[in-house]
């Protein structure tokens, strides 16, 4: 299987190249990781930690850990790479990392490269990243090697009679913090027992947005003081439901605030078009007066944290066909949250469908339920988002004990 795997690695660069000429999402991924090699370069002979994250979402994982890394320890230089451009476009800018970068793929040679440039300290990976030959070279090195946030599901190679070459990449992980007592119990099942479940590093994240200032000055105008939804991380097959209510369902005093996943600017216009209410767009508001516009929509990046903090009801994308966006963002603010009905590998999602802080629906009579019921039973409404809120008060601490571990080791 290893030596079927290596060949799969060797092929996929050459294949990607050709479908970068027609995509260009694979365009950034490509090109993106031909500068790789030269931005770590910069990290030769530095004290580095390197935290790697498949996408946004778990960078937003790695994130408190880094930031109290950098309280005591600013002595290291802070590497992050991210697999997918989503990631990486929206992140390339943090300031506590001194270098940002795309992971190379995962063939030998550029394992062997990649570490010997940077020769990192320790290494952090995320959730559910395991590369073989990363993992295989960090473990010849004896480079101390954690995973955080983890979550193993029985489906996973590891757990397959075929999977050898993939349980023995995971001896590489000095130690594993998982979400969930299920990826404890897998891996004690391979012989893993360095395993401490510690939950989710975002809720301590999310939590701390509570602490700073969140009113936006144009958001408020636009509300005006009027019952607000706010739609984050919108694509396609949500938004086609999300239209559908506002221009049959809607009252005139429910305002709108759209915030889709694709801001490109033909995408945007269609979806302008698409609604028959009076709609405003963010890099248009100049001189507008936004109190008298129904819908909002967000053609920037950024803010939506920041505007949840607006909404009475959200609505977040994702869930109905690709991943589900992230949900603990406005549930920290103890609204609602409406979700697709594709979350099973979200636990956040799971937890929260199962206690009733977040509702799933599958097509638009089940949207536009949701959507009724939350605008007309403001009770409902409001002992939903304590649902949330409460959620997110008792899953705190993960970062707290992840930092205990790690203060022993660099």
């Amino acid at each position: 299987m290893k030596v079927l795997y290596d060949f799969l690695i060797f092929f996929t660069s050459p294949i990607l190249q050709i479908i970068a000429l027609f995509n260009s999402k694979i365009k950034l991924f490509v090109d993106g990781r031909k500068e790789t090699f030269l931005k770590i370069d910069t990290l030769k002979n530095q004290n580095t930690i390197w935290f790697h994250a498949a996408s946004l979402g778990e960078f937003e994982q790695a994130r408190p850990i880094i930031e109290e890394l950098k309280k005591d320890n600013k002595q290291y230089k802070i590497l992050v790479t991210f697999f997918s451009p989503s990631g990486y476009e929206i992140r390339k800018n943090y300031n506590l990392a001194d270098v940002i970068c795309y992971l190379p793929l995962d063939s030998k040679s550029n394992a062997k490269k990649f570490l010997e440039i940077v020769s990192p300290k320790m290494v952090i990976f995320i959730k559910y990243e395991f590369w073989p030959n990363f993992l295989n070279e960090l473990k010849s090195k004896e480079i101390p090697t954690i995973l955080v946030s983890g979550i193993l599901r029985e489906k996973q190679l590891f757990f397959k009679s075929y999977g050898g070459f993939m349980r023995d990449s995971l001896q590489a992980f000095h130690y594993f913090f998982v979400q969930n007592k299920v990826s404890k119990d897998l891996l004690n099942s391979i012989n893993f027992k360095n395993v401490t479940v510690a939950g989710d590093t975002r809720f301590d994240r999310v939590s701390k947005i509570l602490e700073q200032d969140n009113s936006l000055e144009f958001i408020n105008e636009f509300k005006n003081d009027k019952y607000t939804v706010v739609a984050g991380s919108t694509w396609s097959e949500g938004e086609e439901f999300l239209v559908n209510y506002i221009n049959n369902n809607a009252s005139k005093d429910e305002k709108f605030i759209i915030a889709p996943h694709n801001i490109k600017a033909d995408a945007i216009l269609e979806l302008q078009k698409s609604i028959n209410k009076k709609t405003v767009l963010f890099s248009d508001k100049s001189d507008k007066n936004l109190a008298k516009y129904q819908v909002f929509i967000i053609d920037t990046i950024g803010i939506l944290t920041k505007i949840y903090a607006a909404a009475d009801l959200a609505y977040v994308g994702g869930g109905l066909k690709t991943g589900l966006h992230n949900i603990l963002e406005p549930a920290t603010f103890g609204i609602p949250v409406v979700i697709g009905d594709k979350y099973d590998k979200f636990k956040e999602a799971v937890d929260l469908v199962k206690i009733g802080g977040c509702i799933s629906i599958k097509n638009q009579e089940e949207f536009t339920e949701a959507f009724i019921n939350f605008k007309n039973d403001e009770n409902f409404r409001k002992l939903t988002g304590a649902i949330n809120k409460k959620y997110i008060a008792t899953n705190l601490g993960a970062t707290k004990l992840i930092m205990n571990y790690l203060k022993d080791k660099i």
